[in-house]
């Protein structure tokens, strides 16, 4: 049971690393003048990728159950107190869980500011025009007639 953990563990890191890259994709499109295009298919493996995650933490929480261990973080760090090669890769996932969200939270910055550049933007083109001034176009006053 120890080898199937430590190969769940390994395709996490795996899967992690695949995010890891995908967000550097996403990174670089957000910083393109129109991203749309390219975010597309971004968006829609990094929601593969996520629910591959969720399918392996699941796993891993019922191999560890299978080994008398608890579900989740605490789970895993008794497991790999107890296996050197497990606690090795342990620590390559968490390493890169960090930078993933680092790059998360860049992308985040990127896609809140786009969205305050474009709020701007339309703020901008949906002034009100000013109110008509006392005198028309043409030099008189609108509503008097002449005088």
């Amino acid at each position: 049971m120890k080898d199937a953990l430590l190969a769940t563990v390994i395709d996490e890191y795996t899967t992690i690393e695949e995010f890891a890259s995908v967000l550097v994709v996403e990174q670089k499109a957000l910083t393109q003048v129109d991203p749309a295009e390219m975010l597309r298919p971004i968006v829609e493996k990094k929601t593969e990728l996520v629910g591959k995650l969720a399918t392996l933490e699941k796993l891993r929480d019922a191999q560890l159950a299978e080994m008398g261990f608890p579900g989740g973080w605490s789970g895993i760090e008794l497991a790999a107190g107890r296996n050197p090669k497990l606690a090795a890769q342990w620590t390559l996932l968490q390493q890169s869980v960090e930078r993933a969200h680092r790059s998360n939270k860049t992308n985040g910055v990127l896609i809140r500011t786009r969205m305050e550049y474009n709020q701007r933007a339309l703020d901008v083109l949906q002034v009100r025009p000013p109110k008509p001034s006392l005198y028309g176009p043409d030099g008189r006053v609108p509503g008097f007639g002449a005088l």
